[in-house]
């Protein structure tokens, strides 16, 4: 941040703070500061933003903790907005909420960030060797690309022509450069860097928008079956304590179809966050066998950071997608959780003694809510040739209690495209993902189904409609159930209940730590969908020839579906095959006297003779 028009510039007075409070201080004299420009605040140059004026007064937050700030301290202007650098380097940093480098920062102060500590984002030292795609002479328009660098071995990092600036190239050349070094010149004379500035708070622009007409392939079954969400869309994932959310987003981070993954933590738990630093460092990215992290960029503002820093957080993870997006590349924003937003935002409207909302929240929660969901989004990015990129953004929310009748809660129902909500009574039986059907939607199902019928299935769309009939009906039927008993229901409905029961934990329960089961393909989802589908229709074949329901044998069925799920792809076409065989056969046998249940044989033995060991269904 460059100390450019401060504030004793010219002869005026040297702006002072005059007030603190908390996160807050008032300077004066700063009869110019614009809102939202950056300032330095103190001996130690604090780092904050104005974000009220009154007069020659200058309400400023502060992104770090005013401890020891005493009043008369000096007060300088910048003379920009929160700025995020971006350029070749972004992937694989880990950033706090403001765009430091966390591995500088802790080089230069150790474990704990102090006051006024400053880093630029971008390596200046290291250089890059840039491929030029343009000549001296040609005309170029904003977005336009003059090059790439081969930022990772997977991931060709395009050189675009400043949104700002356009005209005819003088000049440009290949060879190694560092970010700040010139690359090239237009003809009018300003210098072609690989480093790009963007004020995080204001969208990136881009030309039309795009049909949300292709899915976000998570590798989650409850997702890609039941709820999708298509590639440029919102998801928001509201869940109280311990219900998963954070597994959730770190498990799509990982399996999402993605080229890019930017990760904001988002007020978590610093040692969740500390855990998520060591483990995605390790991480293998199972497209590529690469570590995940060169594909990765993360935003890390903890709980214990100052509370300010969080809003910025969840803007400058924006910004950064969107920076990825203008390639024409495929970016999914992992924001865990809006809700700690929202609370920063609570406190900064505290603190400057606004009308409070609902539970205290600003009465502007919503508009600011609704103006990050925006941003998400399938476009066509301005430039020649024409690309297509997009942002897909999917938050955690995590309502006190799980209550999702909050405000932070609402106002994501109101504007996400999908919601994911997860219950805590499934996560307390070890169902995971803990998404609760019932209350769960997607406004995408229409449009991606068609992208699933071309490339996966052409009946994915009854596939999806059957399972979710088939939940309904549980649903109802077990109210039933509580009062009377299951041996009181009808052959068809004791069916019903026995197949949705296979559904919800053969295909809706996932382990995220199996190295099997951590990530099912749309043709997989499909066909164990199917094979249990298939098998309700044959078994309702068979009770209406007069077999009893306490004849069929559902244990071979359950085993078979089971193995499938967990088979290596060599081996999936030939468990598949051997399941629908059993599935078309319907085993039968003799009642299993006075349960009410259908009978089971014993467990299916492996390649060597002896039992498969029972399968914990689920898994966090």
């Amino acid at each position: 941040m460059s100390g450019a028009d401060g504030g004793g510039r010219d002869g005026a007075a040297e702006a002072r703070v005059t007030r603190v409070a908390g996160a807050l201080v008032e300077a004066a004299p700063l009869p110019a500061a614009a809102l939202y420009e950056q300032v330095l605040v103190g001996e130690s140059g604090l780092a904050g933003e104005v974000i009220r004026t009154r007069g020659e007064i200058a309400v400023v937050q502060l992104f770090e903790d005013s401890d020891g700030l005493e009043l008369g301290e000096p007060v300088e202007r910048t003379g920009s907005t929160l700025t995020a650098e971006l350029g070749p380097g972004l992937l694989g940093s880990v950033l706090d909420g403001v765009g430091r480098p966390l591995e500088l920062i802790a080089d230069e102060t150790g474990p704990f960030i102090e006051p006024g500590s400053s880093a630029r984002t971008l390596d200046r030292e290291r250089t890059w060797a840039f491929t030029p795609e343009r000549s001296a002479g040609e005309e170029v328009a904003p977005g336009d690309v003059l090059g790439h660098v081969r930022e990772t071995p997977e991931i060709a990092h395009q050189v675009l022509v400043p949104r700002d600036g356009g005209g005819i190239l003088a000049g440009i050349d290949g060879g190694e450069y560092a970010v700040d070094e010139p690359i090239g010149r237009m003809e009018d004379g300003r210098e072609l860097t690989l480093l790009r500035r963007w004020p995080v708070r204001r969208p990136r622009p881009a030309g039309e928008r795009l049909p949300a007409d292709r899915p976000f392939v998570t590798g989650q079954r409850v997702f890609d079956l039941l709820f999708p969400v298509a590639e440029g869309g919102s998801v928001s994932v509201p869940g109280g304590f311990g219900t998963g959310k954070t597994v959730v987003e770190q498990t799509l981070a990982r399996y999402g179809d993605a080229d890019v993954i930017v990760y904001v933590g988002c007020g978590e738990r610093g040692n969740e966050m500390a855990e998520l630093l060591s483990e995605f460092p390790e991480l293998e990215d199972p497209r590529t066998g690469r570590p995940l992290m060169e594909r990765t960029v993360l935003v890390v503002n903890t709980s214990n950071m100052p509370v300010v820093a969080r809003e910025a957080s969840v803007y400058l993870g924006i910004t950064i997608a969107e920076y990825y997006r203008d390639m024409g590349l495929r970016v999914a924003l992992l924001a865990d959780s809006i809700s700690r937003w929202a609370e920063a935002l609570r406190e900064i409207s505290s603190r400057l003694q606004e009308m409070p909302g609902e539970e205290g929240y600003p009465t502007y929660l919503a508009d600011r809510l609704g103006k990050i969901y925006e941003r998400s989004g399938r476009v066509r990015v301005p430039g020649s040739p024409e690309r297509a990129g997009a942002l897909t953004l999917i938050t955690a929310v995590s309502p006190p209690g799980g209550d999702f009748s909050e405000p932070v809660t609402q106002a994501s129902l109101r504007v996400a495209g999908g919601v994911w909500a997860l219950d805590s009574e499934l996560a307390n039986q070890r169902h995971y993902p803990a998404v609760d059907w019932e209350t769960s939607y997607s406004l995408y199902e229409e449009q991606t189904g068609e992208w699933f019928a071309g490339e996966v299935a052409p009946d994915w769309p009854e596939v999806r409609r059957d399972a979710l009939e088939l939940l309904d009906r549980e649903r109802d039927l077990r109210e039933i159930v509580n009062l009377v008993g299951p041996e009181s229901l009808e052959d068809d409905d004791r069916l019903l209940l026995e197949a949705a029961r296979m559904l919800r934990e053969l295909v809706l329960a996932q382990n995220a730590f199996d190295p099997v089961d951590a990530y099912s393909p749309p043709e997989k989802t499909h066909l164990l969908t199917s094979l249990i589908l298939d098998y309700r229709r044959a078994a309702a074949d068979v009770l209406e020839e007069g077999v009893e329901f306490v004849r069929l044998k559902t244990g071979p069925v359950r085993e078979a579906v089971r193995r499938v799920r967990q088979a290596p792809e060599d081996e999936l076409d030939e468990r598949a095959r051997r399941a629908q065989e059993l599935v078309a056969e319907v085993p039968r046998g003799e009642p299993a006297g006075g349960t009410g249940k259908p009978t089971d044989e014993a467990p299916e033995r492996g390649d060597d003779g002896e039992p498969e060991p029972p399968e914990e269904e689920g898994g966090p």
